[in-house]
């Protein structure tokens, strides 16, 4: 899930909109907003955030030291109009990007990856047994074979690698994919989603690699 904080709201609708094409959720803010929420949120549905995107809001550098204070995810800045002195402030608050409206939700994601490869150390995929996923898009590969997948199957199978190690569980997982705020959305969606990829992974490697645990949530199981 992104978070997105524009005082218009025709902006935040738009890229959310559009984000949501690529099927990416995303939770939209005007700048009070944003303020009580991001003091306010739970630790597990802040996990959720993939990155903060702030365009046209006030006190930008103050919202970034505020995210700092909770989160590790990409902030990225917005800018209608190059100002140097602006840009350095920004960097110096703790974003981690600064860009040029107009600019494309792929890019936007592109950018996200890239900053979140380097927080973490991650390379754009992880190969685990017969498996490659890949964290930038692209369908994972079953011994050497694409397997293509719904957006939300492969985000679902991304994010469980991604927390390799560990439970998640479904409010975890549905908070990831479709965003703390999607209220058009039952949360059991989930299970029809995991059920769907565990049938077609367990056809393709032969096991099932999500270990489920009633609960205490799901685990991507270590390769045999």
């Amino acid at each position: 899930m992104l978070v997105i904080v524009d005082e218009r709201e025709i902006v935040t609708a738009g890229y959310a909109c559009r984000f949501g094409n690529e099927g990416v959720s995303a939770a939209r803010f005007r700048t009070d907003e944003f303020r009580e929420w991001v003091a306010t949120v739970s630790d597990a549905d802040l996990f959720a955030v993939e990155a903060f995107l702030l365009g046209d809001c006030r006190d930008r550098e103050v919202l970034t030291k505020l995210i700092r204070e909770r989160s590790r995810a990409p902030v990225i800045a917005m800018n209608e109009a190059p100002s140097l002195e602006q840009t350095l402030d920004l960097f110096a608050a703790g974003v981690d990007d600064v860009v040029r409206k107009p600019i494309h939700v792929r890019e936007i994601l592109a950018r996200v990856g890239a900053i979140r490869r380097r927080l973490e150390a991650r390379q754009d995929h992880a190969v685990i047994g017969d498996m490659r996923i890949y964290f930038d898009g692209r369908d994972p590969e079953i011994k050497g074979v694409v397997l293509p997948l719904p957006r939300r199957e492969r985000r679902i199978l991304e994010y469980l690698v991604a927390n390799r190690g560990r439970r998640v569980s479904k409010a975890q997982i549905f908070n990831s994919i479709y965003g703390i705020f999607d209220e058009n959305v039952e949360e059991n969606v989930v299970e029809s989603h995991i059920s769907k990829l565990r049938k077609k992974l367990r056809r393709h490697l032969g096991r099932d690699p999500i270990s489920s645990v009633r609960y205490l949530g799901y685990r991507l199981a270590d390769p045999v």
